[in-house]
């Protein structure tokens, strides 16, 4: 009888024994490691991995979580601070208590990189690399030259003003100071983008030739041109455009004289010229045929603004008429005295289509002297006439190419069907840099099939412990004057305690419960540490199949599959 002992994963037993049994073999399904998009990656319309940056974070490696970010999205101070978050709309801790302030967090890292001055990660491109030109330095254009940079390829931005922002200058101050566009768009152009500026298409050079003279064009000129307005036929001599005067308030710190204005539209440009009026000492009414967003019950018909910002312009003294439209102009020569509006709601036709309705009877008179649509704006169709045959915006596939013509590609607010927010305009830039490298390398272009996310349902939320979410501080409404800043940035102690928070949704959270609980042992921890769940090995040979390690898994990256 061999009496010799050997150490096995149970501890001692005689030897040839036990390892002489392999138990997994009468298994019917096995434990397998999955990745899945947790939903804020999901929801993220620049393709951000929140998850990702902030485990880097929580691990203590800021500089890291910066460049994880970046890696996706180059402006993050910028769309920490206007970017409506719909990744937190998505968050599942949102069902457990609330969710994580993702967009507050995204804000910290690219104030810190700005405070730190960290150099984008990124390998200067060899000097024989296909030559991109990017018509258009707002956050789309941005986007496309960082991430062709990262693609190997030499890029040149062309733009009209002396300096890349584009419509991120329009955005007023209290919201998106000036310093911090300034600051992150030199920096990331000091990562290897050619920058040239007081560049108009049609003017210094037509398409054609830049078609030429490129291995590919990226086309992101913005929507700087306002679409038609007029009631019945009829517009104020005086006219202005929302817009239009948020550049000129940007531009020269002035506004037209008016004491009483109402503002068409329920996007963001109506809310921030609004505000803006409002601190300018105007009383100030928006019009909007929608309904007021209600965040527990969101509808299609809800105006488009971020409730945040609508909440905060209602607090400020801006009046909100909803469900409401124009029906006449009051002139007093061809100056504004008045409006005639009526109230306005969607009802369905016989065939159960959605029409505006008018209802006679609810006529009211509204005294102003100044009418402001900021009802949308248009492609500037100079030196691309041929490309966009009259539209309002340019039409591209899923990529952004632009149809019939060779290495014209498009993005941002320009193209047809984008929602013009500055995350949809990055991610724009990104996916199509993405397509312009592919097929400058002759690679097929992939279908664009959405992620499998990880829900709430699919974590075991038993091991998490609730905590309340970290909040921005808000100016009071009574120092909210001149272009201050409402909103400040988390604190460091802030920030640490959110990302301990975040659940890790469908990424390892090397939480030892599969290799602790399993009662097999047949969970194993190798020596080296890993954060992509290659840390744990499942031995197939002593698993049942039992099931308890995906049971107790908190994020759901172990799966039970059947074992064939």
């Amino acid at each position: 009888m061999n009496t010799k002992l050997k150490l096995t994963r149970g501890g001692f037993a005689w030897g040839d024994t036990s390892c002489n049994y392999h138990t997994g073999t009468w298994r019917v399904q096995r434990p397998q490691h999955e990745y899945r998009a947790a939903p804020c990656h999901a929801s993220c319309p620049a393709g951000e991995d929140p998850q990702a940056y902030i485990a880097l974070l929580d691990s203590g490696k800021p500089q890291q979580a910066w460049e994880e970010l970046v890696s996706i999205n180059p402006l993050p101070a910028i769309t920490g601070r206007v970017c409506p978050h719909p990744c937190e709309t998505g968050c599942n801790r949102g069902d457990y208590d609330q969710p994580l302030a993702i967009h507050s967090i995204e804000r910290y890292l690219g104030d810190l990189a700005i405070e730190h001055d960290w150099a984008y990660p990124v390998t200067a491109p060899p000097a024989d690399a296909p030559h991109i030109a990017v018509l258009g330095a707002g956050p789309a254009g941005l986007s496309a030259a960082w991430h062709c940079l990262r693609n190997g390829l030499q890029v040149t931005v062309f733009d009209e003003e002396a300096e890349a922002g584009g419509t991120l200058f329009t955005i007023p101050n209290y919201r998106l100071p000036d310093d911090v566009v300034r600051a992150e768009t030199r920096r990331l152009l000091k990562a290897g983008i050619n920058f040239t500026a007081d560049f108009k298409l049609g003017r210094e050079m037509n398409l054609d030739e830049l078609q030429r003279r490129y291995a590919a064009v990226f086309l992101a000129p913005g929507v700087m041109k306002s679409s038609e307005w007029s009631i019945d036929g009829v517009t104020p001599r005086d006219l202005h455009q929302g817009l239009h005067l948020l550049k000129e308030w940007g531009d020269v710190g002035a506004l037209p004289p008016m004491k009483t204005a109402v503002v068409i539209g329920g996007g963001n440009t109506a809310i921030d010229i609004a505000r803006l009026l409002v601190r300018n000492g105007v009383d100030t009414h928006i019009i909007i045929h929608s309904s007021m967003p209600d965040p527990a019950h969101p509808l299609a018909d809800d105006m488009r603004a971020m409730p945040r910002e609508i909440n905060q312009a209602l607090e400020e003294g801006v009046k909100i008429l909803n469900h409401h439209g124009i029906k006449r102009l009051l002139l007093r020569g061809e100056k504004v005295t008045g409006i005639e509006i009526i109230r306005m709601r969607k009802l369905p036709d016989d065939n159960g289509k959605l029409h505006r309705i008018a209802f006679d009877g609810t006529e009211s008179i509204l005294h102003v002297d100044q009418v402001i649509p900021a009802i949308g704006q248009i492609v500037d169709q100079q030196g691309m006439e041929d490309l966009v045959h009259g539209e309002h915006h340019i039409k591209v596939d899923a990529w952004g190419q632009v149809a019939g013509s060779e290495n014209v590609f498009a993005g941002g607010d320009a193209i047809d069907g984008n929602g013009g927010t500055v995350t949809e305009a990055v991610g724009n830039g990104r996916m199509t840099a993405q397509a312009i490298a592919m097929k400058l390398k002759q690679q097929g272009l992939p279908v664009i099939e959405p992620p499998v996310v990880v829900h709430y349902e699919n974590l075991n939320t038993e091991y998490f412990e609730p905590a309340p979410r970290a909040e921005q501080a808000v100016l009071p409404v009574a120092e909210r004057v001149g272009e201050t800043e409402i909103e400040a940035g988390l604190s460091v102690q802030q920030v640490e305690k959110e990302t301990r928070r975040c659940f890790s949704c469908g990424s390892c959270l090397s939480c030892d419960n599969c290799w602790t609980l399993c009662p097999d042992n047949a969970v194993l921890k190798s020596k080296k540490m890993a954060a992509d769940g290659s840390y744990y090995v499942f031995d197939y040979d002593y698993c049942k199949g039992c099931g308890l390690c995906a049971m107790e898994c908190p994020t759901g990256y172990i799966l039970m599959v059947e074992d064939i």
